[in-house]
């Protein structure tokens, strides 16, 4: 059995100052000594992670974070790691403790506010002074729900776990489809999955697992073949496929064999959609038609996995636009949580499907570009634009498919 994968969870975000209790606050919601608790400021370093399930909100990550008031030359660099936690925040808790909301309680809600991430204010060690007049004056002011805690006592611990369940994005709350939009019950997918040297061993990879196991949910069945095999599966069902999905790498052979009047897309399109934009990656893949050699583009992944031969982000997507553009373009890469501040250089951001991460980060990834005015698109549309098969591979999604008209008469 898996355990429910990181993208899918709840990101919620443990920030303040040091000393304020963030750490015990952790330690007590999932009651087990996650993170290193001291009376002496500045302990907790680098974001700690835990995964819990929260009922009835379900599967949530928590990332408790150092100090946003850290000094020095080490205490600026956490603090940077802090910053980052942004990125992929659903819900933040700002904690401080009960008599105190100052500067850096105000910057980190100012950040949050910027960002739409949903705030709680928690007034932590409650057991040692209650919340002066002044401060609950200010968080009213604020309109921001507020809970007091004492995370040695356990107090408030209750009220806070309701205050998430209030807070939560509605995507948490309500369903949001990966696949199941697109079949009914009783239909029929064909996935096609190449099984090459990036494939686990004895294992499918995240994003084909997830689609899988969603089809099921939504009372559907699926046939998984390999690419070569996928002419041959046509010949023998006797009910013709609602929808084939395929790996971006084996797109050709897909459409090559897949009767024009079968919907197809990829796996990494899907995912375009479910974690990003897929609407706004559309209008991102355009940016290759500009290309010209010596053009610097990003390839940004959210995992770090380690790479082989023919590593898709760092040979094959390479490879392509190289014969589009007929010319060699400058490639950097960069995986896990790096994404440079500065996009400036860049002519296109092409990104991974992001199974790993989490929606909040991948859109604040999109919004990061889109400040920059700097087009991004992802590894399944980039190679469906560069083999000649965009709208085909757009064919189950009508919004892509009016953008991609857009873009046509306007170019």
């Amino acid at each position: 059995m898996r355990k429910t994968p990181r993208g899918l969870r709840c990101h919620i975000g443990i920030f303040g100052r040091r000393n304020a209790g963030k750490s015990s606050l952790l330690n007590a919601m999932t009651r087990q000594s996650v993170s290193i608790v001291s009376e002496h400021a500045g302990t907790t370093t680098d974001p700690v992670e835990k995964p819990m399930e929260l009922l009835p909100l379900g599967p949530v990550l928590f990332i408790d974070t150092a100090g946003i008031d850290d000094t020095g030359a080490l205490g600026a660099q956490r603090v940077e790691k802090t910053r980052k936690i942004f990125d992929r925040t659903d819900i933040a808790l700002i904690v401080t403790t009960a008599d105190s909301w100052g500067e850096f309680e105000a910057e980190i809600l100012s950040v949050c506010r910027e960002r739409e991430i949903p705030v709680i204010a928690v007034l932590n060690k409650t057991d040692l002074a209650g919340p002066g007049t002044s401060v609950l004056q200010e968080l009213e002011k604020e309109k921001i729900p507020v809970v007091r805690t004492s995370a040695i006592t356990g107090s408030g611990l209750p009220d806070l776990r309701q205050a998430l369940l209030d807070s939560a994005p509605k995507e948490f709350v309500e369903r949001r489809p990966l696949v199941g939009d697109l079949i009914s019950s009783g239909d029929m997918a064909v996935l096609v999955v190449p099984i090459d040297k990036e494939a686990p061993k004895g294992r499918l990879i995240m994003p084909q697992v997830q689609v899988i196991r969603e089809i099921l949910d939504y009372d559907a069945y699926c046939t998984v073949v390999k690419e070569r095999e996928l002419k041959a599966a046509f010949d023998g069902l006797t009910k013709r496929p609602k929808i084939v999905i395929t790996d971006s790498q084996a797109f050709l052979k897909a459409a090559a064999d897949t009767p024009p009047e079968i919907p197809m897309t990829s796996f990494s399109i899907l995912f375009a959609r479910f974690q990003g934009d897929l609407t706004e990656m559309v209008r991102g893949a355009y940016a290759i038609d500009g290309l010209k050699s010596g053009d610097r583009v990003l390839i940004a992944e959210s995992c770090a996995h380690h790479p082989i031969t023919e590593d898709i982000g760092r040979v094959k997507i390479p490879r392509w636009l190289t014969q589009y553009v007929g010319g060699k373009l400058q490639i950097d890469t960069v995986q896990g949580a790096d994404f440079p501040k500065n996009l400036s250089e860049y002519k296109l951001v092409i990104h991974c499907g992001s199974c790993m991460s989490n929606r909040r980060a991948m859109l604040s990834r999109i919004l990061h570009c889109r400040r920059a005015g700097v087009p991004i698109t992802n590894y399944g549309l980039t190679i469906a634009f560069s083999l000649g098969i965009f709208e085909r591979a757009l064919q189950p999604f009508p919004a892509a498919l009016e953008v991609v008209r857009e873009m046509e008469q306007s170019s």
